[in-house]
């Protein structure tokens, strides 16, 4: 569903965000993408949806280039930080980005309630955007993506400003979207909440990957003590 080869991205002579990085994540993967800040993993996603162009290399999604627009059918994403105009309702937002999806309008309303509920903010339907809290901006966030039926889903640092009761919602939707076959890529710092979320993982440094494996490569080290020893190599 995701294929990434040999791909490279500089933004001067100097610095180099992706340096000859491959990946592929096959359909149904539960797959995280671990690096420390400026490791090159928001790059990356950017490329993955035609947002950034590569220097060199290529990336696609279901075996269509990423540069294409064709390639984002059916693909969900959360960026890094959340936000939309600020005189936006909660409810308007996501009508919004219903219309993008591609969702129905007899499904619209429909949809929207049931993103809300998923997200536990059926009480900030009618707030506006501005009135919300970092963390009520990243649920609504993360129900834009649930809208109608997508078969990726990126999330980039979804962990961001969400309470411990909005972090036990998004793990449970993301368990909901496993069952469901869909193919999930999260980009986080996060170890301990990405140990017990994901099946596969990969780490990056300085745009170069580091490992691709599991967690049952680990062979009984915790996470952040084997994330620690590849940074620190």
């Amino acid at each position: 569903m995701i294929k990434v080869d040999n791909l490279t991205k500089s933004f001067s002579k100097d610095v180099k965000a992706l340096d000859s990085f491959s990946l592929e994540i096959q359909k149904g993967e539960n797959f995280a993408l671990l690096g420390p800040n400026g490791a090159g993993k928001s790059t990356l996603l950017k490329i993955l949806l035609g947002l950034v162009h590569p220097s060199s290399g290529k990336a696609s999604l279901n075996n269509i280039d990423s540069q294409k627009s064709d390639s984002r059918k059916n693909v969900a994403y959360l960026p890094e930080k959340f936000d939309f105009y600020p005189y936006y309702t909660v409810e308007g937002t996501l009508k919004f980005m219903a219309k993008l999806y591609g969702v129905k309008k007899a499904d619209i309303q429909n949809e929207i309630t049931r993103t809300l509920q998923s997200m536990n903010i059926e009480d900030l339907k009618k707030r506006k955007m501005s009135k919300l809290s970092k963390g009520q901006l990243q649920r609504v966030g993360i129900a834009g993506t649930l809208l109608g039926d997508n078969e990726i889903y990126f999330f980039d640092e979804p962990f961001s400003g969400l309470d411990p009761i909005g972090i036990r919602d998004f793990k449970n939707l993301v368990k909901e979207l496993k069952n469901k076959g869909k193919t999930i890529f999260i980009n986080s710092h996060i170890l301990s909440e990405i140990e017990v979320l994901c099946d596969s993982f990969a780490i990056i440094n300085k745009g170069e990957s580091l490992f691709r494996g599991t967690l049952k490569d680990l062979a009984g080290k915790k996470l952040e003590d084997f994330f620690a020893e590849k940074i620190g190599a």
